[in-house]
C-alpha cells in the first residue's frame, strides 16, 4: 500500500482544492462562460464593437482559467487513481509515480492560488520602488547599494525592465537612497511583498579590526497610476527645490540644475528626480512618482493600515526587520513573516528571491511582521 504520508499529503490536497474551488467560484465561472457563449452567438452579437470586444475578451479570460482548473482536477483524480490503485497491489513500482504527482499537483495548485493573489487591482501596474540606508552610515550606505544590485538582477532574472529614477551617492562608498521603476508582468503585485526593512549581518569590509556589523536598509514599494486616477495636489502643498543631478553624467550635470526634488509637506512624501537630462523631464517624472505614493498612502488608510504605508519612515533599526541576510558566523537568508529561509546567500543577493515573494504573497500574512533574528 502506499504509504501514510501520501495519503495524508493526498487529503490535504484535496482539502485545499476543494476550499479554492469555493473561494475561486469556479461553478459561477462555468455557469457564466456558458452565458458570454450564448451571448457570442446571438444574432447580431457583432454590430456594437465595444460591447463584442470585452465579451470576447471576458470568455477568454475565464475559457483560460476553467481549462487550466480542469487539468488541475484531472491530476488529482490521476493521483487518486494512483493510490487506490496502490492499495490493491500493494504499492509495488508506483511509489514515484505517486511522489511525481503529488508535486505535480501541489506546484499547480500554488500556481492557481498565486495567481488568485495577484488578482489585486494595482497589481497589474508597474512598481515604483525606494530604497533608503539606515543609520550607520557607509555601512548601511553599501548594504543599500547591495540591496539595488539585487533588484537589479531580480529583473533581469524574470524579464522585468528596470528604470532608474534617482541614485544619491553614499558619503564614502554605497549609496543614501535609489529609486527605480520595474515594468513588466504584474511588477506592483509581485513587488509589494519587499515593502519593509531588510537586515545585514556580516564581517565588514570598512572594519579594520574585521567585526561583525549589523546593517539596515528600507525598501518601500508604491503602483505607478496612470493620470486617470485623481489625486489633488495643491501647488501650496509643495516644496519644490532644484539641485544638480549628482553622480556620473558629463559636464551637463555639472553646469545645470536638472535634479528636481518635490516634498509634499502634508504627508511628508519626498520625491527626487535625477536621471533625465532635462529639468522639465525630471519635474514630470516626479509629479508622476508623487501622485503614485499619495495614491498608496490613500488606499492603505482607507484600509485601516496607516502604520503600513509610513514603513519607509520607521526607525530602520532591530526588530522591524522583515528579512535577514546573514552572512557570519554562518551563512542564512531568512523572511520573519513566512518563516521561510536559504543558506544559499550569494544566489539570493544575484536576485533569487522568487521563492520568497512568493512564500509571502501564498501565506497572504500582514507586511511589516516583525521576527526572531536569523
Amino acid at each position: 500500500m502506499a504509504s501514510g504520508w501520501m495519503e495524508e499529503k493526498t487529503s490535504a490536497l484535496e482539502a485545499r482544492f476543494q476550499a479554492l474551488r469555493g473561494y475561486l467560484e469556479v461553478d459561477a465561472k462555468q455557469a457564466r462562460l456558458k452565458e458570454l457563449t450564448a451571448e457570442v452567438e446571438r444574432d447580431g452579437f457583432w454590430d456594437a464593437p465595444e460591447a463584442t470586444e470585452r465579451i470576447l475578451r471576458d470568455r477568454k479570460a475565464i475559457g483560460t482559467f476553467l481549462g487550466r482548473w480542469s487539468s488541475l482536477e484531472s491530476s488529482l483524480a490521476d493521483l487518486q487513481a494512483y493510490l487506490a490503485l496502490a492499495g490493491e497491489a500493494g504499492g509495488e513500482g508506483l511509489t514515484f509515480e505517486i511522489e511525481q504527482q503529488i508535486v505535480a499537483v501541489d506546484e499547480a495548485l500554488d500556481a492557481i492560488e498565486l495567481e488568485r493573489m495577484l488578482s489585486g487591482e494595482n497589481d497589474p501596474l508597474n512598481a515604483i520602488a525606494t530604497i533608503h540606508a539606515g543609520a550607520g552610515g557607509t555601512e548601511s550606505q553599501d548594504w543599500a547599494e547591495m540591496l539595488l544590485r539585487m533588484y537589479s538582477r531580480f529583473a533581469d532574472r524574470n524579464g522585468y525592465a528596470m528604470e532608474l529614477v534617482e541614485r544619491q551617492e553614499g558619503d564614502e562608498a554605497g549609496i543614501k537612497s535609489a529609486t527605480f521603476l520595474l515594468s513588466g508582468d504584474h511588477p506592483y503585485g509581485y513587488l509589494k511583498a519587499e515593502t519593509g526593512v531588510h537586515r545585514l549581518v556580516r564581517i565588514s569590509p570598512f572594519d579594520a579590526n574585521k567585526r561583525r556589523h549589523t546593517s539596515f536598509a528600507s525598501v518601500f514599494v508604491s503602483p505607478e497610476i496612470d493620470d486617470n486616477v485623481d489625486i489633488k495636489i495643491n501647488e501650496s502643498d509643495l516644496k519644490i527645490d532644484t539641485l544638480r543631478s549628482g553622480g556620473a553624467g558629463g559636464q551637463h550635470v555639472n553646469k545645470v540644475e536638472s535634479a528636481v526634488r518635490f516634498t509634499h509637506i502634508p504627508t511628508g512624501v519626498v520625491v527626487l528626480c535625477q536621471q533625465e537630462r532635462s529639468q522639465g523631464k525630471n519635474r514630470a517624472l516626479a509629479m508622476k512618482i508623487l501622485r503614485s505614493k499619495l495614491y498608496e498612502l490613500e488606499m492603505r488608510q482607507r484600509a485601516e493600515k496607516v502604520n503600513e504605508a509610513h514603513k519607509a519612515k520607521k526607525e530602520i533599526a532591530w526588530g522591524s526587520q522583515i528579512r535577514s541576510y546573514v552572512l557570519a558566523p554562518y551563512r542564512l537568508v531568512k523572511d520573519h513573516r513566512t518563516g521561510h529561509e536559504t543558506g544559499n546567500v550569494d544566489a539570493v543577493l544575484d536576485g533569487d528571491i522568487m521563492e520568497f515573494i512568493r512564500k509571502y504573497l501564498l501565506g497572504g500574512g500582514p507586511e511589516g511582521v516583525t521576527g526572531d533574528a536569523a
